[in-house]
């Protein structure tokens, strides 16, 4: 059998494993990362890759709250779950598709370090990753250093994504300055001209691979998924660009 043959007989029973369908769990506002109209990043990603495999895309929009995995990929409401931590160890993840940071943003004040002598007079905003007013790793290099009062938590859980609220009380004058994941933030920080500078700090780690998640039993979707972002990533990484997902 010649190799170009060899080749395509292969690919064809790579993707008799897969459905014809590729189900994703989404929020259904969640910009940049994806919204109901599938004009987040996360959406492009995902309709990038569908179209790669030869599946349809089709989503069930749900809230990310408690419970999340198991009330989704655990009783098989989708196939596979966007932006999770690489090593999520609840689920079978794929090759990460980036690598990214929380950040510092900023509008006239700048703010480009955790040793700056007004850490404790500036007005900072954070994200708050639930309602248990449970702190992010800036949270915790901020109480850690002393500042503590000026500091105002944004929860996730809103009208609005938590950084673009963040972003919005620096346009106000309501904030200093802001400490906010990368990917959640960059998009809104760019539309206001505002400056964005990596965060980091010795105490804790502020960098994080980023992979889909699938059920732990779906290898061969994994597998598919992983070869799919391979041959796709140069326009994976225009994606990201597109949204000022910062790598």
């Amino acid at each position: 059998m010649c190799l170009r043959c060899l080749s395509a007989l292969l690919v064809l029973v790579s993707n008799s494993v897969l459905s014809t369908e590729l189900r994703v769990c989404a929020e259904p506002d969640n910009l940049p990362f994806s919204r109901a109209d599938r004009s987040g990043f996360e959406n492009r990603i995902a309709d990038l890759l569908a179209k790669e495999l030869g599946a349809e895309l089709a989503y069930s929009w749900q809230l990310q709250r408690r419970g999340f995995v198991r009330k989704t990929l655990g009783v098989g409401l989708c196939d596979a779950w966007m932006a999770v931590p690489a090593d999520y160890e609840r689920v079978l993840t794929t090759r990460p598709y980036y690598r990214s940071t929380y950040v510092f943003v900023y509008g006239k004040r700048a703010l480009r370090s955790f040793d700056d002598p007004a850490l404790r007079t500036l007005r900072i905003g954070v994200q708050l990753p639930g309602n248990d007013m449970a702190a992010t790793p800036p949270g915790h290099v901020l109480a850690a250093r002393g500042a503590i009062d000026n500091v105002i938590g944004f929860p996730i859980y809103g009208q609005q994504p938590a950084a673009e609220r963040i972003v919005q009380a620096i346009a106000k004058g309501t904030l200093d300055a802001g400490i906010v994941w990368g990917p959640a933030v960059g998009y809104f920080a760019r539309k206001q001209s505002f400056t964005v500078a990596k965060a980091a700090a010795p105490e804790l780690p502020f960098q994080f691979a980023i992979s889909i998640a699938v059920r732990r039993d779906a290898r061969d979707l994994r597998d598919a998924l992983d070869a799919a972002l391979a041959r796709r990533m140069q326009d994976v990484e225009r994606i990201l660009d597109e949204y000022a997902v910062p790598r």
